[in-house]
């Protein structure tokens, strides 16, 4: 799974991904990490509903997951948000695309979302959803 993100304001590229962006482009990153209220809250939605799996956690602090093996392609921490609620839009994160490697996957995470009562917003090509945090993201194949 490829994991990138789409910002509001400026972004921070690896040279590689800079070589080839262009401005209307989503940043392709190796990972990203979220400033998120609770740990237990983010291992709910991100492992239990998303179906990322545990890589490392500092229980009650941070928790790393990913898909297929990687160190992380996600990370969710409180270390500057505990207890924080969803978030008002504003510049910055605009949203995180994952990208799927076929369409049973993709249809496998849009029946798992909609079984821990995630709304989704599906147009056919690609699955629009937000976290607790109202962190939009769209899932779509590679």
């Amino acid at each position: 799974m490829l994991v990138s993100v789409a910002g509001a304001g400026r972004r921070h590229l690896s040279e590689a991904a800079a070589d080839g962006a262009t401005a209307g482009d989503a940043a392709a990153i190796a990972h990203v990490h979220l400033s998120v209220g609770d740990v237990a809250t983010a291992r709910a939605f991100y492992v239990d509903a998303l179906g990322f799996e545990t890589t490392a956690s500092m229980p009650g602090s941070a928790l790393f997951v990913s898909a297929g093996g990687y160190h992380h392609h996600m990370a969710m921490n409180v270390w500057n948000s505990r207890g924080a609620g969803p978030r008002m839009p504003a510049l910055g994160l605009g949203r995180v695309e994952l990208a799927l490697p076929d369409a049973d996957g993709l249809g496998a995470l849009t029946e798992r979302l909609r079984d821990h009562g995630v709304a989704v917003r599906d147009d056919g090509r690609a699955v629009t959803f937000v976290d607790p945090w109202n962190n939009e993201l769209r899932a779509a194949l590679a």
